[in-house]
C-alpha cells in the first residue's frame, strides 16, 4: 500500500491552497537577486517561512531553473530541529504531499544510502520537519515532477553525510540541495558580521570553521561541502539577507544565505 507524508507546515510557514502559493512564490522569485552565472550542480538555500527566506530561497532556486527536464532525482538535506538522533533518516513512505501535488519519495535512491554506515529508516524526524517541506514547492516549481530523497540529519559526522550525498550524486542528472538558515536571534547589523564570516568559511572551504550557532543545518552543510570538494568544485554566496530585510523588524533577525555549487 502506498503511504505518503502529509504537510505539517502548509499555511504557517507557506499557504495551504494552491493558487496563494503559487503567488507567494512568485513574489518571492520577484524579491530574488539576478544570478549571472551557469547553473549550479548543487544549492544551498533557507527553509523559513516564505515572507521571511522565500527571495533567499528563489534566488538559489532560479539558478537551478535551467535544469529543468534535465535533473531527474534531488537528494535533499536539512536538519532535524524536533526530533535529536544519531546519523540520517530515510522516510519509509512512497511520496510527501503538497499543495502542488504529491512529490515521489525516490526508492532507488534510498536503497542506496540504506547500506551506509550511520543511515536509518524513520519517519519520526520527518512528520513534523520543516527543513525539508517548505522547498518543495520551490523543487516543483523549478524542476518539475523530480523523484527526492529526502534526508533528515541529526548527530552526524560530516563524512556521513559526504558519504550519503556521494552515494547518490553520479551525474549531471542528480542535484543535492542542502536546506539551512544562518544566525539566529541577532541584531541585524551582528547577524550580517556573523553571516559575512560564515559565508566566507563556505567559500573558503573551512567547515570547521562552521557550528551551530552560524547555521542550524552545519551537518549537512559542512557534508555538502565535504562531497564538493572531493570533486574539486568550489562554492558561491550569491545571496546574504536576514528578517530584517524582508520582514522589517531588525531587533532580532535570522540570517539567510543562497550558495551554488560550481
Amino acid at each position: 500500500m502506498n503511504s505518503t507524508r502529509r504537510p505539517a507546515v502548509a499555511g504557517t510557514f507557506y499557504p495551504s491552497s494552491p493558487p496563494a502559493l503559487r503567488a507567494a512564490l512568485a513574489a518571492a522569485y520577484a524579491g530574488a537577486r539576478d544570478v549571472d552565472r551557469a547553473a549550479p550542480v548543487a544549492i544551498v538555500a533557507p527553509h523559513a517561512g516564505y515572507m521571511y527566506s522565500g527571495p533567499i530561497a528563489a534566488t538559489a532556486y532560479g539558478a537551478l531553473r535551467p535544469l529543468g527536464g534535465t535533473v531527474t532525482r534531488v537528494v535533499l538535506l536539512g536538519p532535524s530541529h524536533y526530533v535529536p538522533f544519531d546519523g540520517v533518516a530515510v522516510p519509509s513512505v512512497d511520496a510527501f504531499a503538497t499543495p502542488l501535488g504529491d512529490v515521489r519519495v525516490d526508492d532507488e535512491a534510498r536503497a542506496r544510502v540504506l547500506g551506509l554506515p550511520g543511515v536509518v529508516v524513520s519517519d519520526t524526524p520527518h512528520a513534523n520537519e520543516h527543513s525539508l517541506e517548505v522547498h518543495l514547492p520551490f523543487i516543483i516549481d523549478a524542476l518539475g515532477d523530480v523523484a527526492v530523497l529526502p534526508v533528515a540529519v541529526g548527530r552526524a559526522d560530516d563524512d556521513v553525510v559526504a558519504g550519503v550525498i556521494g552515494a547518490v550524486w553520479d551525474g549531471a542528472s542528480v542535484v543535492p540541495i542542502v536546506s539551512t538558515d544562518l544566525s539566529h536571534y541577532l541584531s541585524y547589523d551582528e547577524a550580517a558580521v556573523r553571516d559575512g564570516a560564515t559565508a566566507a568559511h563556505v567559500e573558503g572551504g573551512r567547515a570547521a570553521e562552521i557550528g551551530p550557532y552560524d547555521a542550524c543545518g552545519y551537518r549537512p552543510l559542512r557534508g555538502l561541502m565535504a562531497a564538493a570538494g572531493a570533486r574539486g568544485l568550489s562554492m558561491t554566496a550569491v545571496d546574504l539577507r536576514s528578517s530584517g530585510d524582508t520582514a522589517g523588524d531588525r531587533a532580532r533577525v535570522v540570517g539567510y544565505g543562497a550558495f551554488l555549487v560550481a
